[in-house]
């Protein structure tokens, strides 16, 4: 059977980080921002679309981080953070917290005498973490949370797609479908 993604005749295209890249891209995700606490004090904040549930029970999440990224240091086993899944118009803080350097935060004293993961304000959703495990991905580390609460608004998710911040749009027509309740071996 041909491949419909490669014309007759031709060859598949070599893979070059550029092409993995754009492949991945095709892929829409939603957008976080991972914050936690470093050891030295200092609050870390990244974009990640790499997060995904893993598991109900227990309720586990994973998400990767860049071995390289100086925040890799506030994700040791058992430390907590958090996972701000961002709402629609919050592109500019997606942005703000995808570039790499500090002072990504401005805190203040009494955050300083109680530091904790930072609260990202009129993000769709929050999950409170604690790192359950670490495993090694390539030039990545895979660190999977246990979701120790949650918080959730009704605002409409931010997606990402090629390269691209867009919108949801819900199918008005379709039944909603859980996935959750009543499976029966239905789902693998």
């Amino acid at each position: 059977m041909a491949d419909p993604l490669v014309p007759a005749g031709a060859e598949p295209p070599a893979l070059s980080p550029r092409a993995l890249r754009d492949a991945f891209g095709a892929f829409a995700t939603g957008v976080t921002v991972v914050t936690a606490v470093r050891p030295d004090g200092e609050p870390v904040g990244v974009t990640a679309n790499s997060f995904a549930s893993v598991s109900l029970a227990p309720p586990l999440v994973l998400w990767s981080l860049a071995n390289t990224s100086p925040s890799m240091a506030a994700f040791a086993l058992g430390a907590p953070f958090a996972i701000n899944i961002l709402a629609d118009g919050q592109r500019d803080l997606a942005m703000h917290f995808a570039r790499s350097g500090k002072d990504k935060f401005d805190v203040d004293a009494a955050w300083r005498m109680n530091p904790e993961p930072p609260r990202l304000h009129g993000a769709r959703a929050r999950l409170d973490c604690r790192v359950h495990a670490l495993h090694a991905g390539g030039d990545h580390t895979i660190i999977v949370g246990e979701v120790l609460a949650v918080a959730r608004s009704t605002a409409s998710p931010l997606l990402f797609a090629d390269g691209k911040f867009g919108r949801y749009t819900l199918d008005a027509g379709a039944p909603a479908v859980n996935h959750w309740s009543g499976l029966h071996g239905e789902w693998i």
